[in-house]
Formats: structure tokens, C-alpha cells, sequence
């Protein structure tokens, strides 16, 4: 087996930062309550969609616009965000920001179903398009006119509104896409100087980039080059070489670093520990995503009187996200912000994919939210803390005893949660803390609140099946939006009161289906030109270092360290975590089982490893896909052990069966809706014939069925 902790390198000791509290003392509720002070709608299209009309619920529109808002530091539901103590105050106390927002919504507010459903923007970007059936793009309000598209579209014929809002000042900020951004707070000492300490830089540069420039994220206290380091390695585990000071320089603002000749490599880690100045408030991210939805949902207007867009409309809100603003939502649970500060709920539901058991690197000083810590990616970005799991444990290493919902408990706001991931979060991201206890020795039971639902053999996203990019073997094509939308159907119906979700489904330790990530545990077959090293991301507990107070407000200004240095490959203790084991294919066994998976024309799995100079190295959200031989001559010209496409499926009509079976089941089961069924049948008959299944007596079975022939669909509304 081999296991690989995370290099910790005397660089990233010397910047590391720690969750700063608020300012010490006696905590007592303001008579100024924290809300959304005014709405600017800057623009309306309506009716949007190229106006089409959905039956019974009509046209909608977009409207877009600015809202801004002001926290009480003093209120203790507030007081939990780092440096708020610290940021600048209005007259009256209070601290503000603003952000942008995004909404679609029926016209006829009175046809809409008056569910909302909320997504926390993924650095900026919408991410809803694949699971909600509409077309590409950051502005899916805009000037689409397709109306096939349109009518095959998910939340829309539901009559559900659709809200964005901004919550990270780090996302991008094109205006023609309608990003979705917030402007935060900088927060200062009490004297009104500069707070200033040793802030830190990941730098993989990605093709097509190729530059020889890297913004930094907070600005330099000093433009001293020797009170900063810069670092350059090829693989995570090579000892980082120190660039030369004479082979850097700060840009003329000091906002950038530049090599003086020649471009950052890309796919190699460069790292650079510097003393920022300036930090930013990101924990005002989370009440602003708790501030914003409890206007909508319970407001009739802002303080100016601008009316709310959905004044008296909704009666419940569900949010979607996809990997980063899951691990927002992670944190925002656990703090107890979906608690309104009326004391009333926020979200009903949250519908989770591929965030797990982390939370986000952003309640803390020089924090960054928009990074997230992989095989090689992202290190020494906190994000990996317990608790990890929604039940209730205790931490071997710290001896703690919390849940994600422990504070909603107390108050009763707890939302109902779907907590949907890929098999790439057992790799990259040690999912399995969140449904076993965190010594690696037990099975956890579901939590009340939420159900765990693990896609067999998914990468993190979808891949492309035609492309290796920088990996070994072709991209992971699984897709998971049709899961996503029953599941999502199933939670709505749960946060109602109609019916309890479907049962969760992950690898367990009980039936041998959560194993160690070395080769003979987890029955990896070994393939020809497939490399397996059981490389796997873990989970540690991070040091953070000394913390220093001044006038009674704890922060963090340990000195720079300077060259030469003592490596210190230590990151503390480990939780142990694991991964699903397989099958003789090399499919995950436990599971829900997309029907590529059940009914397998390739291998497919949630992890990958480098190519190149950086080989086996991890790929980070990159999974693999690994076809069979056509036929059996082509399986033993090569040795491949798993059997061809021709030798499972040795008629047309078999492999259609199968799928047949495959399908019903996952109707039945409510992980897949009827309307879904013809499209995935149609697709995975295509996909077959290109596989080598053989060619059927009538194009007219190129269709598949019709969904009257899915028995399950003849009986499930």
C-alpha cells in the first residue's frame, strides 16, 4: 500500500495563519439587527428565455442587481466570523458590505411553485446548467431561444425561482457574464494600523496558461525581497528548491509576482511565504449567504422601502452546488448561520455534490476560499477540520466531541441534506470521514438530517472521455445529473412531508467495501498500460503555530524564516480514510450505479495519475476511463483479464436487456426520474454500438424502449 501524507515544507511554516477570534470579551445581542439594508435591480429582462412560455406557469424573467448589507460584530451569531471585531464600522455600529445577485423567477409569481432554489456561486460561475437541463453559460436568463432545449428543461416547467448571490471576493469578475461576487471589509488593528503577517501562495500554473506573472492575494507589507521566498519543485514529494532572489521581482504595485526570464512552468509547484498586509473579512461570506435568502424569505421590503422581488413568495428554499460552495455550505451549517438572525430557518434542504466531509478555507485570517486542497493542489489551505461527519463523534486526536449540525440542533433550524459525491472525494478528498467515525474503526449510522448517496467510479465533474489532458488514461465521462434531479425531486419531498428520501448508499467497513487504497485491498485488476500505486490524499491535523496577542486580540506575526532551511516533512497526526473497493473490472462495487457501471463498457475510476515529467503524481478531480477489447481476440492479444464488449454482450439485444434492468431499477428505486429514461437509453445504445455491441435488426431499437416498457415508470409519478 502506499500512502502519501502531504509535504509540509519550511516555507509553508513560515506563513501558515490561524482562525483569529472576534474581539475578546463579554458577548450581548445589539438592538441593531444585522439584515439587507437596500436592493439595487440595475437590470430586468422580461420576459426572459426568449420568452417562452411554460405550460401552466408561463414565462419568466431575470432580474439583476446589487444588495448591500450591515452586521452587528457584537451579536453572537456574528461574533464566530474571524477579524469581524476588527473591520471598520458605520455610525450606527455596524459593519458593511455588498454583493451582487441574480434571480430568475416566474412572472406570474401565483403559477411558480414558491420553492426557491438557491446556488452559492463556484468561484463566480453558475454551475446549475447539467443538472437543471438548460443550455451552457453564466447568463441562463439571457437570449436563449431554443424552445426543444427549453422545454426539456428541469426547474423551470416546475415553476421553481432561481438565486445567485455573491459570497467570495476572490471569484472572478466579468460583468458580461454576471458573475456573482461580494465586496468585503478590510480588517485593521484597533489603533487603525495596517494588520500585516505571513501569508502564503500555491502556484500550478495550468495549460493553455503560460505566464510569468502571479497575482498575489493580499498586497505585501514590504517590498523587501528578502523577507519573502519563492520555491520550485516538479513533484509533490521533491525537496523545493529556492529561487533566487535576483530570478523574481514584485510588480511596480506590488499586487504581482514575476519571473525576470522565462515563464512559470506549468504542472510544476512553485510556492512563495511572504508578509501580506490587509486582510480581508471572508467570513462575511457566510452571513451574506444567510442575510440574503432571510430577505427574501420572510422581508416584504429594504430599509429605503425598495420592495423584496419575492416578497411573500417563498415558502421554501433548496440549494444546489457543485464542490466549492458545498464546502461553503458545510461550514455555514456547522457555525449555525442557517439560523436567521429573526431566528427563523434559512435553507430547508441542501442538495450536496461532490463536497463531502470538508469544509472551506475561508473563516480565517489570509484565508483564500476559492482554493481546495487535492493530491498535489492546494496544500497548507485548511479545509479537511473536524467534524467531518453530520452524526455526532469524537476526535482521537483532539479529544472533541461535535457534529456538522451540533448549533442548528440547539435552535432547530437543521436543513434536510443529500450529500451526493464521486469516487474521486475517497481519493482526493478522504470522503470517507464522513460516514465513519474519525480513528477509521467503525461504520457511522445516518444522521436524522442528511442521507449519503456515493456515485460508483465518478470523477469529480465529468470528463472528457476523447482527452487525457495531463493524466495517463482517457478523462471519467460518468455524469450524475440525472441522480442529481430524482434526488433532488426526493428532498423536496422530504423537507414537505410527502415521503422519506431513498436509502443512502456507500462502501462499508461492515461488508467489506471500504478497504485501504493499496491494490490487493481494493482488487484492482491489474490492466495493461494502467499504473497503479494506491496513491491517496489523507486528512491531518494541521499546526498552526504560535498565537500572538496584542491589546487582547489574538492574531499571528511569527517571524519570516529565511533560508537556509531544515526540512520538516510533517503535517501532525492523520484520520485514517479509506476507499470502495472493486470489482474484477475495476468498477466500484458499493454504491449507486449509473447504468455505464451496472452494465459496464469500460472501467471507470475516481482517480488518476500524472503523465510527463510529473508521472504518478495524483491528477487531481481527473478519474480515468478505461475501455474493454472489442472482442476476445483483441482481449488476449493485449492480456487484458477483463472480458470484451462481445464476450458480455454477445447480441444487440442482451446489452439492451440489461440496461432495461438497470434503468428500471434506478426508477424504482427513486434515483432516476421516467423523463429521464429515454435520453439515457438513447445515449447508452449509441455508446454500445461504438463499444462493439453488435448492430440490432432494426434502427428502430437505436431509441431503446419507450418508457412504458420501464415497468417502474408505469407506477412512479
Amino acid at each position: 500500500m502506499k500512502r502519501r501524507a502531504h509535504r509540509r515544507t519550511p516555507v509553508a511554516d513560515a506563513c501558515l495563519s490561524v482562525a483569529v477570534l472576534a474581539a475578546a470579551g463579554t458577548l450581548t445581542m445589539s438592538a441593531a439587527e444585522a439584515h439587507i439594508t437596500k436592493i439595487q435591480i440595475t437590470e430586468t429582462a422580461s420576459p426572459t428565455f426568449g420568452g417562452y412560455s411554460w405550460p401552466g406557469v408561463g414565462q419568466y424573467e431575470k432580474l439583476v442587481g446589487t444588495a448591500y448589507g450591515a452586521l452587528d460584530p457584537t451579536n453572537p451569531q456574528n461574533a464566530v466570523i474571524t477579524d469581524i471585531g476588527l473591520a471598520p464600522r458605520n455610525a450606527q455600529g455596524l459593519v458593511e458590505y455588498s454583493f451582487s445577485f441574480y434571480i430568475l423567477r416566474p412572472i406570474d409569481l401565483t403559477k411558480g411553485a414558491h420553492k426557491v432554489m438557491y446556488e452559492p456561486p463556484n468561484r463566480g460561475f453558475k454551475t446549475w446548467n447539467a443538472f437543471a437541463r438548460v443550455p451552457g453559460g453564466n447568463d441562463p436568463g439571457g437570449t436563449i431561444t431554443d424552445p426543444t432545449t427549453l422545454a426539456n428543461a428541469f426547474l423551470m416547467p416546475r415553476g421553481y425561482t432561481m438565486v445567485w448571490s455573491g459570497w467570495d471576493q476572490s471569484a472572478g469578475t466579468n460583468p458580461a457574464n454576471y458573475n456573482s461576487i461580494i465586496n468585503l471589509p478590510v480588517a485593521t488593528n484597533p489603533d487603525g494600523s495596517a494588520i500585516t503577517g505571513p501569508a502564503y501562495e500555491y502556484i500550478v500554473m495550468s495549460p493553455p496558461s503560460s505566464t510569468s506573472s502571479y497575482t498575489l492575494t493580499y498586497p505585501p507589507a514590504t517590498l523587501d525581497k528578502s523577507q519573502a521566498v519563492l520555491t520550485h519543485r516538479v513533484h509533490l514529494d521533491d525537496q523545493p528548491q529556492v529561487v533566487p532572489a535576483d530570478q523574481w521581482n514584485y510588480d511596480a504595485t506590488g499586487s504581482a509576482i514575476s519571473l525576470t526570464s522565462g515563464a512559470f512552468v506549468n504542472n510544476d509547484i512553485y510556492e512563495f511565504s511572504y508578509t501580506a498586509k490587509n486582510p480581508t473579512v471572508n467570513g462575511i461570506g457566510f452571513a451574506a449567504v444567510r442575510d440574503f435568502n432571510e430577505f427574501l424569505r420572510y422581508a416584504q421590503a429594504d430599509d429605503a422601502g425598495n420592495p423584496n422581488p419575492l416578497a411573500g413568495d417563498v415558502q421554501r428554499i433548496f440549494t444546489e452546488v457543485f464542490s466549492q460552495p458545498g464546502r461553503l455550505l458545510n461550514d455555514f451549517t456547522h457555525l449555525g448561520f442557517n439560523q436567521g438572525e429573526n431566528g427563523k430557518k434559512i435553507f430547508d434542504g441542501m442538495m450536496q455534490w461532490v463536497a463531502v466531509g470538508d469544509g472551506i478555507n475561508m473563516n480565517y485570517r489570509w484565508s483564500q476560499p476559492v482554493r481546495t486542497e487535492r493530491n498535489r493542489q492546494d496544500h497548507l489551505y485548511v479545509e479537511g477540520v473536524f467534524p467531518f461527519a453530520n452524526g455526532r463523534t469524537s476526535d482521537p486526536i483532539t479529544g472533541k466531541t461535535d457534529s456538522r449540525y451540533t448549533s442548528c440542533q440547539q435552535t432547530d433550524t437543521c436543513p434536510l441534506a443529500t450529500e451526493i459525491y464521486s469516487a474521486n472525494e475517497y481519493w482526493v478528498k478522504a470522503a470517507s470521514l464522513l460516514h465513519t467515525t474519525p480513528d477509521g474503526k467503525s461504520d457511522l449510522p445516518d444522521s436524522p438530517y442528511t442521507r449519503n448517496y456515493f456515485i460508483s467510479s465518478h470523477q469529480h465533474g465529468v470528463g472528457n472521455a476523447a482527452s487525457k489532458g495531463v493524466c495517463q488514461q482517457l478523462q471519467n465521462p460518468l455524469d450524475s445529473a440525472p441522480i442529481q434531479r430524482a434526488l433532488w425531486i426526493a428532498l423536496d419531498a422530504w423537507a414537505s412531508g410527502n415521503a422519506m428520501p431513498p436509502p443512502s448508499h456507500v462502501p462499508k467497513f461492515s461488508d467489506g467495501t471500504l478497504v485501504p487504497p493499496d491494490q490487493a485491498s481494493t482488487g484492482f485488476p491489474s490492466i495493461p498500460g494502467v499504473t497503479y500505486t494506491g496513491l491517496k490524499t489523507t486528512r491531518y491535523l494541521f499546526d498552526y503555530g504560535p498565537t500572538y496577542y496584542q491589546n487582547g486580540i489574538p492574531t499571528i506575526n511569527p517571524p519570516m524564516i529565511t533560508p537556509p532551511y531544515e526540512d520538516n516533512p510533517s503535517n501532525g497526526p492523520i484520520y485514517p480514510s479509506f476507499v470502495p473497493k472493486t470489482d474484477s473490472d475495476g468498477n466500484d462495487i458499493a454504491g449507486v450505479h449509473l447504468p455505464d457501471v451496472s452494465v459496464p463498457l469500460a472501467t471507470y475510476t475516481g482517480w488518476a495519475l500524472r503523465s510527463g515529467v510529473w508521472a504518478n503524481d495524483g491528477c487531481e478531480e481527473a478519474g480515468q476511463y478505461i475501455p474493454f477489447a472489442k472482442t476476445a481476440e483483441d482481449r488476449q492479444a493485449s492480456g487484458d483479464p477483463r472480458p470484451s464488449v462481445a464476450e458480455r454482450y454477445p447480441t444487440f439485444n442482451s446489452y439492451q436487456d440489461a440496461l432495461t434492468v438497470s434503468l428500471t431499477s434506478l426508477v424504482k428505486q427513486r434515483l432516476m426520474l421516467c423523463e429521464d429514461v429515454p435520453a439515457q437509453m438513447t445515449r447508452l445504445v449509441r455508446a454500445g454500438l461504438a463499444a462493439g455491441v453488435p448492430v440490432p435488426a432494426t434502427d428502430l431499437l437505436t431509441s431503446g424502449p419507450p418508457v412504458a416498457s420501464i415497468p417502474a415508470c408505469s407506477t412512479t409519478p
